[in-house]
């Protein structure tokens, strides 16, 4: 069977890519950093620590519904704070179990106090979709005879 993956082990997988933005920037600067790099999200980072996240909900719903205009609100108004962060050892179970309790997407992952990258639920549902079919495979191979001794 299967061990329990970690984050760290994502990270492996995904990279330690970061994006992330102070919180004086604008939101539209955030905007146009999300789009350029295809992400959901980035990290609110002050004198080097993470302080937010900043998501496209957060935009949705702290800018564009309230009619605010993305090029005058800054991020440190609208981010999510304070940031969750999680682990390199912390398990994907856990970090699901830290997502649904707090309603947050994006976790990211300080290793010794430096940002070491972010995961997101996405992120986790795939490893979790991952183990799940490895382990059917497993039974398969199990149940037909093939399992390797």
């Amino acid at each position: 069977m299967a061990t329990v993956e970690t984050v760290q082990s994502i990270l492996k997988g995904k990279g330690g890519d970061v994006w992330s933005l102070p919180p004086s920037a604008t939101v539209f600067e955030a905007l146009g950093l999300m789009a350029e790099k295809s992400i959901g999200a980035l990290v609110v980072v002050s004198e080097g620590q993470p302080v937010g996240v900043l998501s496209e909900r957060d935009y949705a719903r702290k800018v564009f519904l309230k009619g605010k205009s993305s090029k005058e609100t800054l991020v440190g108004e609208i981010m999510t704070s304070p940031v969750m962060t999680v682990e390199p050892r912390c398990s994907v179970l856990e970090c699901m179990r830290i997502m649904t309790a707090n309603r947050v997407r994006h976790l990211p992952v300080l290793d010794q106090g430096r940002l070491a990258g972010i995961v997101s639920i996405g992120d986790l549902v795939n490893s979790i979709i991952s183990a799940q079919a490895q382990t059917i495979q497993q039974l398969r191979s199990y149940v037909t005879g093939e399992y390797p001794a």
